[in-house]
């Protein structure tokens, strides 16, 4: 097998394959791309839930490293140990409030924003039946004299 056959199929001269495979599309020279984008497979957070989302990963960090430093310390008798240890209860407090408000934001974000309200295709399709089935003047008939709020007549009291 010739030098020039193998450097065709994507192969180096030392042997070392180069992930071209047989076609490989790259000119003489050229690298390949470092990054290549990919789509996401899941959409990105909104920005209120990743802030709370980020916030809460830093002060759980924080919270551990002040938990290890207070095991650290009471392991070597240090006087820093007692105030570790409460300051760690304290920090484990604030590190379970901002766990809990990632998840109210992400709760007060889908019920603000996530959830679309539209009919569903089968109440839409029975709506539609309904306006064939009945004639336009019984429509106008039933809205007319129904009592509604702000259209009774002048003078005449509330039924409440």
């Amino acid at each position: 097998m010739s030098a020039n056959r193998v450097a065709s199929e994507g192969s180096r001269a030392d042997g070392r394959h180069d992930g071209r495979g047989q076609s490989g599309g790259l000119g003489a020279g050229e690298l390949p791309p470092l990054w290549v984008e990919e789509p996401a497979i899941r959409p990105r957070l909104p920005d209120p839930i990743r802030n709370a989302a980020v916030r809460s990963v830093l002060i759980v960090a924080f919270t551990l490293i002040q938990a290890v430093i207070a095991f650290l310390c009471t392991v070597a008798g240090s006087w820093l140990a007692f105030p570790m240890v409460l300051s760690s209860v304290a920090s484990t407090v604030v590190a379970t409030w901002a766990v809990l408000d990632v998840w109210v934001t992400r709760q007060v974000w889908n019920q603000r924003n996530g959830v679309v309200s539209v009919p569903s295709s089968t109440a839409r399709q029975l709506r539609r039946e309904r306006h064939r089935v009945r004639p336009g003047a019984a429509r106008t008939a039933d809205r007319s004299g129904t009592g509604r709020i702000g259209q009774s007549e002048p003078g005449s009291l509330s039924r409440a």
